[in-house]
């Protein structure tokens, strides 16, 4: 059923229909360089016909009022053809506009391919200091997930996006997203439309957040104003004959301002408030070219058509409404124009564009005040879409009711692919600890990382940079990057064991959770680091917390011979005269060599 189904549509919804359709931009990506100067020259040509119209419009209407009245048919002829041809001309620069934003995206993908992100948004704001992970694993910053992700125009798209990549994992409740994903990932001139209009026509510099809950409100409707709007009108007209006509003097067409005055003021400060608060016209063009995308598409996921739903309506579409609001918004914010103000003094077409606004707000605002919100969540899914169809992430995705982790052949989707190395790994049934030791940059904690990172693409409904993961229900939890805090008196070891104290809090209160520790108590001596690491992990056992724990201590090695549900892991590295080869592939049992001695020959320090 409609949702606005009882509401009368206006008597310009026709018109809008019509403007709706000849207004389609093209996406094409095709010669974008010719069509862009192609588009130039044409903007030319228009800017000078233009100029033409104009002043045959002035004079025209000089003629008019120092000749004949049958000038007026010119008049009518050149008024129109001017608001034509600045029609066509806004038409061609805001395709140029969409093209020049296609062609920065083509350049921004191919950064992205290569994983060149430096010049792209860090969402450094987004990063929180005590979030159970998101320092750890790359997602905001230089370098970071989010910089892979990120296609949103709108401060809200891009706090949505960040929000839902720092959720707590709920992976089993993400099947119909990834569905949905997995659906826009074969949509890539929908989902390059979507892009496009946002970057070549919303500005994040003038993004109003407060005129939603105002467009909520209710306004009282006065119908005497409606009358007086009717009478100022037809009297305006009246008055202006006359006065032509020579059959009344002048100054009746003066009184007949002051007079209006008294009326105009009836609504100038509702008019005001409504001139502040509705967005720019560069927002709601983005709003309406979106939600028409949106309209247009048809999708087969059950989730894309709910999300398209709020807009598409049984008896009428959003994108119309939002169309009146832009033209109700230009005529509100323009009020002040001189070309205008004469108009409204003599017409008190306030009065009449009053009525009129207070019709729209009360029988659409409501509706339109979470479309906002909607299409915000809407550049959240075209960034996933554009993730997956760009970057080629195709792996399967099971979760189980058991405690466990499983992945085949998973890579860290920030490595360039050509480079990356995969893994393969399990854990638990019964090992429910891995101890994972290795020799220096052999690449521990890029494969922690790398599991930590996959797990957050899966959770956003995305699909594992692997051939495979398969994961119980539990939370994610790291503690990697330590450092200290001068201003706070914060020793980097003791932010670790706060990261661990908080850790086991969680444990100790019944969450499961998968945890990555990297490097575990390296701010302390041999001695106590060994004894503290024991004690941890034999507490870490009776909880239900499943994770890695990396060390140089090959002395906690021994306790896979110890304690049940600890199993060894480890990297290696293969030293030579003048080198040290990696082969970054993880592999059971303790590490059996380290190579800090030869690092250190190889960096100048001489051993006696």
């Amino acid at each position: 059923m409609s949702k606005f189904k009882g509401i009368t549509r206006n008597s310009h919804s026709s018109f809008q229909s019509v403007y709706l359709r000849m207004n389609k931009f093209n996406f094409s990506e095709e010669d974008l360089q010719n069509q862009i100067s192609t588009l130039k020259r044409q903007a030319g040509l228009f800017s000078l016909i233009r100029l033409v119209l104009f002043l045959g419009l002035i004079a025209t209407l000089v003629l008019f009022f120092s000749h004949s009245g049958w000038w007026i048919f010119l008049l009518i002829g050149f008024g129109a053809g001017f608001v034509w041809s600045v029609r066509q001309f806004n038409f061609i620069k805001d395709q140029e506009s969409i093209n020049l934003a296609l062609q920065q995206m083509k350049v921004e993908s191919i950064w992205r391919k290569d994983r060149q992100l430096d010049q792209l948004d860090e969402g450094k704001d987004f990063r929180g200091k005590n979030h159970p992970f998101a320092n750890d694993l790359d997602l905001f910053g230089e370098h970071s997930l989010f910089q892979l992700l990120n296609h949103c125009s709108s401060k809200k798209g891009k706090e949505i996006l960040a929000e839902a990549m720092k959720a707590s994992l709920n992976i089993p409740e993400k099947a119909e997203l990834r569905d949905a994903v997995d659906e826009l990932a074969n949509k890539p001139l929908f989902l390059k439309s979507m892009e496009a209009v946002g970057k070549a026509f919303f500005d994040p510099e003038q993004e109003k957040t407060a005129w939603t809950e105002w467009l909520k409100e209710k306004e009282n409707p006065k119908p005497y104003l409606q009358i007086l709007g009717w009478i100022g009108l037809i009297g305006g007209v009246s008055i202006l004959v006359l006065v032509y006509l020579g059959l009344i003097p002048t100054a009746i067409l003066g009184l007949w301002v002051l007079v209006g005055l008294f009326f105009l003021g009836m609504v100038f400060k509702s008019l005001k408030t409504a001139a502040e608060k509705i967005p720019n016209r560069q927002t709601l063009k983005t709003f309406v070219q979106w939600v028409q995308l949106i309209e247009r598409e048809t999708f087969q996921s059950p989730f894309l058509q709910k999300e398209q739903s709020v807009f598409k309506q049984e008896s009428s579409m959003a994108s119309e409404h939002l169309v009146g609001l832009d033209r109700l918004g230009l005529w509100i914010q323009n009020r002040l124009n001189l070309l205008y103000l004469p108009v409204n003094l003599i017409f008190w077409t306030d009065l009449l564009l009053y009525v009129r606004w207070v019709k729209w707000k009360n029988g659409y605002g409501k509706f339109l005040a979470a479309y906002p919100e909607k299409l915000a969540y809407w550049e959240v899914l075209i960034s996933l879409g554009l993730f997956q169809h760009e970057l080629g992430a195709n792996g399967k995705v099971d979760h189980s009711d058991q405690h466990i982790f499983e992945a085949k052949e998973l890579t860290h989707p920030l490595l360039i692919p050509s480079q990356a190395v995969s893994n393969s790994f399990e854990l638990g049934n019964p090992a429910k600890v891995v101890l994972l030791t290795g020799a220096n940059m052999s690449g521990k904690t890029t494969f922690m990382r790398t599991l930590g990172i996959n797990l957050v693409l899966v959770n956003l409904g995305l699909r594992p940079f692997g051939e495979y993961v398969r994961v119980g229900k539990f939370d994610l939890y790291t503690s990697m990057r330590n450092a200290d805090n001068l201003g706070e008196s914060v020793s980097s070891f003791y932010a670790e064991l706060s990261r661990i104290k908080t850790l086991i809090e969680r444990l100790e209160s019944g969450n499961p959770i998968f945890f990555l520790l990297d490097e575990i108590l390296k701010g302390t001596n041999t001695e106590d680091r060994i004894a503290g690491s024991e004690a941890l992990i034999a507490q870490l056992l009776k909880t239900h917390g499943l994770g890695i724990i990396s060390t140089h201590d090959i002395e906690l090695a021994n306790l896979e011979n110890r304690i049940e549900g600890i199993q060894n892991f480890s990297f290696h590295s293969a030293v030579f005269d003048d080198k040290i080869d990696f082969d970054y592939k993880i592999k059971e049992g303790a590490c059996p060599s380290f190579n800090a001695h030869k690092l250190m020959e190889l960096m100048g320090i001489k051993f006696r």
